[in-house]
C-alpha cells in the first residue's frame, strides 16, 4: 500500500515537473534542448507522410464507395471484426430492373430484347466493379490503413516518450543551474549539486537512448514509401483492367445492338460508338441529321419484305439511279459477316439506301466490294 502511494506521488511529481517545464518554454522562461537538423527533417517527413496517406486513403474510399452510409457501415463491421455483408452494385441492380421490365413488356419485343441485352451488360459491369473494389481494397487500402494503425501509432508513441524525456532532461538542467547558483551563495550544501548532476546524467542517457529509437523508426519511413509505391502500381493495374473490361463490354453491346435487324423502327436517334484508334471529329454530330435525306422506307417488324431480304445479299444489289452519296468513315469497323462491309477510319465510300432497309444501316461500296455499313460510323457528305 505504501509502495503504491509513493509511486503515485512520484508520478504526480514527474507530471508536474514536465508541465512546469513545458509552460515555461512556451512563455520563453526556460531553455529547450533542440534536436539536430537531420532529426527535425525526419520528423517533418514523417508528419507529411502521415497526413497525405490519410487524405489519399479517405479519398480512395470515397472513390470506391461514394455512399457515406455504406462506408460507415463497413467501418463498423471492421471495428467489430465481423465480415462485411455482400452488397449489390448499382450496375447489378440496374440489370435486375431491366430484366424484370423486359419480362413485363415481353422478352420477344424489340424493346424487351434490347433491355435484356443491356441488362446483361450492366450485370457484367457490376461484377467487374465488385472485383475492382475488392482488389483495390486488398492491394491498396489495406497497406495504407495498416501503416496508419500500426507503424504510425508506434512512431507516435515513441515520439511522445522522447518528448517526455526531453522535458525531464531540460528540467534537470534547470535544477542543476539553480543548485549551482545557490551553492555560489552558500545557501545549499555541495551534495545537492552532486545529486542534480547525477539526475542530469541519467536523464541525458535516457534521452539519448530514446532519441536513437525514434530516429530508427523515422528512418523506416523510406521503406514505407517503397511499399506504398508498389501498392500504388497494383492499384493502377487493377483500375486499368477494370476500365478495359468496361470498355470491351460496352463495345460488344453496341455491336450487338447494331445487328438487331428491325429493332429500331422509324427515325430513332442513334449514338456514336466510343472512339477506337482514331478520335471522332467534332463535326460528326452535325452531319448525322443529314441521314434522313436518303430515301428510306421503314420496315414493319414481323412482316416479310422481299426488298429488305435482298439486302442480305449485297453483291446482288444494284445502286439506285439517284440517291447515292459519298461518306467519310469515322471509325474502324469490323464486319460481323459476309453481308457487311469492313471499314477503315478516314476512307471514302459510296453509300445509298434501299426500300425496306433498317434506317440505322446503309449499303456501302468500295470499288468492287459491297456490304451493309452502320450509319453511326459515317459522316455523310453533300
Amino acid at each position: 500500500m505504501d509502495f503504491n502511494v509513493k509511486k503515485l506521488a512520484s508520478d504526480a511529481g514527474v507530471f508536474f515537473s514536465r508541465a512546469m517545464q513545458f509552460t515555461e518554454e512556451k512563455l520563453g522562461q526556460a531553455e529547450k534542448t533542440e534536436l539536430d537538423a537531420h532529426f527535425e527533417s525526419l520528423l517533418a517527413r514523417a508528419d507529411c507522410t502521415k497526413n497525405w496517406t490519410e487524405k489519399i486513403l479517405r479519398q480512395t474510399e470515397v472513390l470506391l464507395q461514394p455512399n457515406p452510409s455504406a462506408r460507415v457501415e463497413e467501418f463498423l463491421y471492421e471495428k467489430l471484426d465481423r465480415k462485411v455483408p455482400s452488397r449489390v452494385t448499382n450496375g447489378e441492380l440496374l440489370a435486375q430492373y431491366m430484366t424484370e421490365a423486359a419480362n413485363d413488356f415481353g422478352p420477344g419485343t424489340p424493346y424487351g430484347k434490347t433491355l435484356i441485352k443491356v441488362g446483361e451488360t450492366q450485370r457484367r459491369l457490376g461484377a467487374a466493379e465488385r472485383d475492382f473494389i475488392h482488389s483495390a481494397s486488398i492491394n491498396f487500402l489495406t497497406p495504407l490503413r495498416n501503416f496508419l494503425e500500426g507503424d504510425w501509432r508506434t512512431i507516435s508513441k515513441e515520439r511522445r516518450i522522447l518528448q517526455n524525456r526531453r522535458l525531464d532532461l531540460d528540467a534537470c538542467k534547470a535544477r542543476l543551474k539553480k543548485a549551482k547558483a545557490a551553492e555560489a551563495k552558500a545557501a545549499l550544501w555541495s551534495d545537492e549539486v552532486e545529486k542534480a548532476e547525477h539526475e542530469l546524467r541519467l536523464t541525458q542517457t535516457e534521452f539519448d537512448r530514446q532519441a536513437e529509437v525514434t530516429r530508427l523508426l523515422l528512418e523506416g519511413i523510406s521503406s514505407t514509401h517503397v511499399n506504398h509505391l508498389r501498392c500504388l502500381h497494383e492499384f493502377v493495374e487493377s483500375q486499368t483492367n477494370y476500365y478495359a473490361q468496361c470498355y470491351q463490354y460496352m463495345l460488344d453491346l453496341q455491336k450487338q445492338l447494331g445487328r438487331f435487324s428491325g429493332t429500331f423502327v422509324g427515325n430513332a436517334e442513334s449514338t456514336s460508338p466510343p472512339p477506337a484508334a482514331t478520335s471522332p471529329p467534332a463535326v460528326a454530330a452535325a452531319t448525322l441529321p443529314a441521314v434522313p435525306t436518303i430515301p428510306v422506307v421503314p420496315t414493319i417488324v414481323g412482316v416479310p419484305n422481299t426488298v429488305a431480304e435482298s439486302v442480305l445479299n449485297p453483291n446482288e444489289v444494284k445502286p439506285p439511279a439517284s440517291g447515292t452519296r459519298k461518306a467519310r468513315v469515322l471509325y474502324d469497323y469490323e464486319a460481323a459477316d459476309s453481308t457487311e462491309l469492313a471499314l477503315l477510319a478516314d476512307e471514302m465510300i459510296t453509300v445509298y439506301s434501299l426500300p425496306g432497309m433498317d434506317p440505322d444501316w446503309l449499303i456501302g461500296e468500295r470499288g468492287n466490294q459491297k456490304g451493309k455499313v452502320p450509319v453511326t460510323y459515317l459522316e455523310l457528305l453533300s
